[in-house]
């Protein structure tokens, strides 16, 4: 579904979910709202578990930022009715900082 979506690419290009990879390819992929970067250091011809997977290539991915210490709290005062679009978002864009 990443794939079909544009959120991985092989070796800088845009990849589709039968791309193959060769030792060495750079896999770069969005998850959750972060960059991935993996190095594929061994072909594996068969479904394998978790941990022997993640033998099989070396993660490049960049430390994620530091997350603030006290996070938003973000409410309406009960009663106050359904918060209005122009309210929405700007409970929207508090949320995202």
């Amino acid at each position: 579904m990443a794939c079909r979506a544009g959120h991985v690419r092989v070796n800088g290009s845009a990849a589709k979910a039968a791309t193959p990879v060769r030792v060495g390819d750079r896999v770069e992929a969005h998850v959750a709202d972060r960059l991935r970067i993996v190095e594929v250091i061994r072909i594996i011809n068969k479904r394998v578990g978790a941990p022997t997977a993640a033998e099989c290539l070396v993660d490049h991915t960049p430390p994620p930022p530091p997350r603030e210490l006290a996070a938003i709290r973000v409410f309406r005062e009960p009663g106050s009715g359904r918060p209005t679009k122009r309210d929405r978002r700007n409970l929207d864009k508090l949320r995202q900082q």
